[in-house]
């Protein structure tokens, strides 16, 4: 889909803050508010717009925070459908976040959330790596997030060194 100068300057500024009102944006993309408004439903209709999302940092939720993890899988592709017919099969799991086509060593990429570390692997060994065309998987638990889709979770910024003056 091909769209205007407009179209993308709006979707620029809803990635960079999904909540920011169709007035603000009117101002920022200097155009009328009602503009904004038929442009976000055309988008939100085509499907360029999936959906606005809220970024959480889960570990500042006690009892909450859970565990995530990102799993390379190799797969062997299905005749006619190659990739497309296992990714389906595995974001349909419940725990799946996320799932992308890689280049390289593995075939995709999985992102999963459980509540505890046990959780995730009870997904790996009775879900994902019992699925027919799975070949092996590879799991990294995520230890600390530093920034996501880019936004910075917790800044270094704080200098703690005593000041210093003449």
């Amino acid at each position: 889909m091909k769209l205007t100068e407009k179209e993308t300057e709006i979707l620029e500024i809803l990635d960079e803050n999904s909540r920011v009102d169709a007035e603000t944006i009117a101002k920022m993309a200097n155009i009328p508010a009602d503009e904004v408004k038929s442009i976000i439903e055309k988008l939100e209709k085509e499907k360029v717009i999936i959906d606005y999302a809220a970024m959480i940092d889960w570990r500042k939720v006690d009892g909450l925070e859970g565990v995530t993890a990102m799993i390379d899988v190799k797969v062997t592709p299905k005749r006619n459908v190659g990739f497309d017919e296992v990714a389906e099969r595995i974001y349909r799991f419940q725990e799946v976040e996320s799932v992308y086509l890689m280049s390289g060593v593995y075939d995709l990429s999985v992102v999963i959330r459980g509540n505890t570390m046990s959780d995730v692997a009870s997904f790996v060994s009775e879900k994902l790596s019992t699925l027919e065309s799975v070949v092996s998987t590879t799991t990294h638990f995520i230890l600390k997030k530093y920034k996501h889709d880019g936004k910075v979770f917790e800044s270094g910024d704080d200098d703690k060194r005593i000041v210093v003056s003449p």
